[in-house]
């Protein structure tokens, strides 16, 4: 299954669907077990978005770091970043920076030659890596933050299995891949297998791996 910027665009705008009434000040308190609070890890979303689109933009892409645009963190325990929103934008406002990165992301990753490679530590990755990687990030932060801003949080089937068969290997057959995604992230418990207290995807294009 390949992936590309639809499938991108498509997680944000369930994002911003699933959070778009959440009240401006409703994003302060810390994203489930993340010391982040909701506000920043919308934010480090975004941030993703921006910084992937960025690793492969470029006609001679890094393939040994990130590109040198500067991160740093607003606080203690803050997540580093490039892409900070305004709170005077509220709820609108981040989503709308949530959007619009997602937007950079899904343009570089359908105008990017197949070709293209990217440095990521989890692995030097093509466009198509790079665009599952950005919905991972929406779909499971997404998640993160669901419980304390009150808001119901469960992707498309086929928007997760796409994610887990571009990204990860050796994973359980089971008939519920969100659950599998969120269990693959060490978000979950999967019945019948031990918890995962670390992991990481396999960004490499999959005929490249060994």
């Amino acid at each position: 299954m390949t992936m590309n910027g639809a499938d991108v665009l498509r997680s944000v705008s369930l994002v911003r669907a699933a959070f778009a009434d959440v009240p401006d000040d409703g994003w302060g308190r810390p994203a489930g077990t993340l010391s982040w609070t909701c506000w920043e890890t919308v934010e480090h979303t975004a941030d993703d978005l921006f910084a992937y689109a960025g690793q492969i933009a470029a006609a001679d892409s890094p393939r040994e770091s990130y590109l040198p645009v500067v991160w740093r963190s607003l606080r203690d325990s803050g997540p580093a970043s490039t892409i900070f929103v305004e709170a005077t934008g509220g709820t609108l406002g981040l989503m709308r920076v949530l959007e619009a990165c997602g937007g950079m992301l899904a343009g570089v990753v359908d105008a990017a030659p197949a070709s293209r490679r990217g440095w990521h530590p989890y692995g030097v990755s093509d466009p198509e890596g790079f665009a599952a990687m950005g919905v991972v990030e929406v779909l499971v932060h997404a998640w993160d933050i669901a419980d304390t801003v009150e808001r119901p949080w469960a992707p498309p089937a086929d928007l997760c299995r796409k994610v887990l068969d571009r990204l990860f290997v050796d994973l359980p057959a089971h008939d519920d891949p969100w659950l599998v995604l969120l269990w693959a992230t060490g978000r979950a418990e999967l019945p019948g297998h031990e918890p995962r207290t670390s992991w990481q995807w396999d960004g490499r294009p999959l005929a490249e791996r060994a």
